[in-house]
């Protein structure tokens, strides 16, 4: 019997309790997941902002997570060109997609090749950009009050 592969994709950005559910949920529904971690430079294209955690890093982290059976560095925005680089059954994506133009189009491109587009419920209470906006309010009320002391750094 031949083993389904599925691919989750992703920034895996100062990894969470979201990225690890959609690896857990993406591995109880496949024989074999692999995780594709977006390189630093399709990051900053798709979003305009760099990762925090460089991609060889995020890629060490992935790769360890147990549900991860291999974890590749996404190089190519095109996700169907992913798909003939290293063929999956099916591809995870947050619930976050659904619905949009994004989500549409990746349904339409991977149903044209067999692949099946599984979504799985957005972590909407932590989420990397949440996390960075906490990060950048915490760093701006050290320099306030660093300011109001008469210290700098």
């Amino acid at each position: 019997m031949r083993q389904r592969v599925g691919y989750a994709p992703g920034v895996y950005d100062m990894f969470h309790i979201g990225h690890l559910n959609i690896l857990r949920h993406a591995k109880s529904q496949c024989d074999v997941l692999i995780a594709g971690v977006v390189s630093d430079e399709m990051c900053e294209q798709a979003k305009g902002r760099p990762p925090i955690v460089p991609e060889g890093e995020r890629l060490e982290i992935v790769r360890h997570i147990s549900f991860v059976d291999e974890a590749i560095l996404e190089v190519v925005p095109d996700k169907l060109e992913t798909w003939r680089r290293t063929p999956f059954d099916m591809i995870f994506k947050g619930d976050d997609w659904r619905g949009t133009a994004k989500g549409d189009r990746l349904e339409r491109d991977f149903a044209a090749v067999g692949v099946e587009v599984v979504y799985f419920p957005y972590t909407v209470h932590t989420s990397s950009s949440l996390l960075r906006r906490a990060l950048s309010a915490v760093v701006a009320e050290q320099d306030r009050r660093e300011t109001a002391s008469g210290r700098t750094a």
